[in-house]
């Protein structure tokens, strides 16, 4: 995982795919899924130097890649482990009994979250809202959602994993 990873060209045909999509005046529309295409390419984590490139190749500030970047819980800024399993505890996962599932992946996985396993498998995150609040508990794995989530459940994701 290289700090000063440049931009792509195969993620640069990626992004002008969505720059197609929108008036030039309106670059700044593409800087989502554009984060995304960089974060794929970085092994799932953005380096500044990387949320730099995308901001030069958007033509937009920097600090527009910036507020994306870090608002959004599903961009990393540090490095993470092959899988990413992002959990839900908002109100709606947190009354379908959410707090059962935290304690089940923390155990098994044996971290806490925003860790990583120490064999760089899982990186574990906790996260506001997955937007199927009627599925509840929910979690996302990679860009797979689980849900009406059971500790027996997690346990099957977890294996599948392995």
């Amino acid at each position: 995982m290289n700090e000063t990873v440049n931009l792509s060209e195969a993620s640069k045909k990626a992004i002008d795919a969505w720059l197609e999509k929108y008036p030039e005046e309106q670059r700044r529309s593409a800087v989502i899924p554009a984060l995304h295409i960089a974060q794929d390419q970085n092994q799932g984590w953005l380096t500044t130097h990387l949320m730099n490139e995308v901001a030069d190749y958007l033509r937009i500030p920097r600090t527009a890649v910036y507020e994306v970047a870090t608002f959004y819980s599903m961009y990393d800024l540090k490095p993470v482990g092959r899988h990413k399993i992002s959990l839900c505890t908002n109100i709606s996962c947190m009354l379908a009994n959410s707090d059962e599932i935290v304690q089940c992946l923390k155990k098994r996985l044996n971290i806490n979250f925003g860790e990583t396993t120490p064999d760089g498998a899982v990186t574990l995150k906790e996260v506001e809202c997955l937007g199927a609040c009627v599925n509840a508990p929910v979690m996302l794995v990679d860009r797979t959602y689980h849900e009406h989530l059971t500790p027996e459940k997690v346990e099957t994701i977890l294996a599948e994993l392995e």
